[in-house]
């Protein structure tokens, strides 16, 4: 908690392979967001990091903590392509 409030962070129950895979993912679309700064493509770069981020429970409604089981389950296996990977 900061200040009273809870912080986001990744989710804990997340197998470490998951957990490193989404990171990996994140850091590129990052890279990419940097890359597409004030160009058309930065939208979509910043779309993968917010899919990412979800994810890994960092972002996104509701909560981590907050979820059954099975929907956080469902959150974190959702497929979050690289940049440059084709759905």
């Amino acid at each position: 908690m900061i200040k009273g409030r809870r912080w986001r962070a990744t989710d804990p129950a997340i197998a470490d392979e998951r957990r490193e895979e989404l990171t990996r993912v994140l850091m590129a679309w990052r890279r990419e967001v940097r890359r597409t700064h004030g160009t058309a493509d930065e939208s979509a770069a910043r779309a993968g990091v917010q899919a990412a981020k979800v994810a890994l429970g960092e972002r996104g409604q509701p909560p981590w903590w907050e979820p059954c089981e099975n929907k956080r389950r469902a959150r974190w296996s959702t497929e979050v392509p690289a940049p440059g990977v084709a759905n």
